[in-house]
């Protein structure tokens, strides 16, 4: 199964960590990455300390656990390969729609694009069998 697929009609809750330079670690809630071409993923941000850590550090992991009992779902270990400040493309992809005068309040969103290096279950270390 290919991770597009993965993610279609499920439901759960999204981190994604990442570090400064001095490997201070934030942690963030986030949605399903958006899948794209060449094997890419991307995640629409705003101008907060998540961007900012990736300014300084591309690497970056994004875990999804499933909703439900138990501990289901995988890891994705990520590095940044660009970013970009397409309004056009960032509105064609956001899920979440907000008034232009709310969504201006919040500042600036960027479209953040990420290699997938590897792809781990949630727990331990196993290949959930999932390609790009």
């Amino acid at each position: 199964m290919n991770i597009k697929n993965y993610f279609e009609g499920i439901r759960g809750t999204g981190i994604l960590a990442t570090s400064d330079r001095a490997g201070n670690v934030n942690s963030a809630v986030y949605a399903k990455p958006h899948m794209m071409e060449g094997n890419k993923v991307a995640f629409i941000m705003r101008q907060r300390l998540t961007h900012k850590n990736l300014q300084e550090n591309p690497h970056a992991n994004y875990l999804f656990k499933l909703d439900g009992k138990g501990y289901e779902g995988i890891r994705l270990y990520l590095e940044k390969t660009a970013e970009k400040q397409d309004i056009e493309a960032i509105s064609k992809l956001q899920r979440r729609k907000r008034s232009s005068a709310e969504d201006s309040e919040l500042g600036p969103k960027f479209l953040v694009y990420f290699k997938v290096k590897k792809i781990l279950t949630l727990v331990g270390d196993k290949s959930p069998g999932l390609s790009m």
